[in-house]
C-alpha cells in the first residue's frame, strides 16, 4: 500500500507543470547571455555584473 501511495505522489509531481515556463525563460535568458558574451567579449563584463546582482538578490531572499 505504501509503495502504491509513493507511486501516486510521484505521478502527481511528474504531471505538475507549475513554474515550468519560468524555468524555461530563465534558461533561455542564460543561453542568450552566454551567446552574447561569446560573440561580443566587451559585453561579457556587463552580463557578469547583471548576473552578480541577480545572485546577490537571490541569496538575500533565501537568507530571509
Amino acid at each position: 500500500m505504501n509503495r502504491l501511495l509513493n507511486l501516486a505522489v510521484a505521478m502527481q509531481v511528474w504531471k505538475d507543470r507549475r513554474g515550468q515556463d519560468m524555468i524555461e525563460y530563465a534558461l533561455l535568458a542564460g543561453f542568450v547571455a552566454v551567446a552574447i558574451g561569446a560573440v561580443m567579449p566587451g559585453a561579457a563584463s556587463s552580463i557578469n555584473i547583471v548576473f552578480s546582482k541577480i545572485n546577490s538578490i537571490l541569496v538575500d531572499a533565501a537568507a530571509s
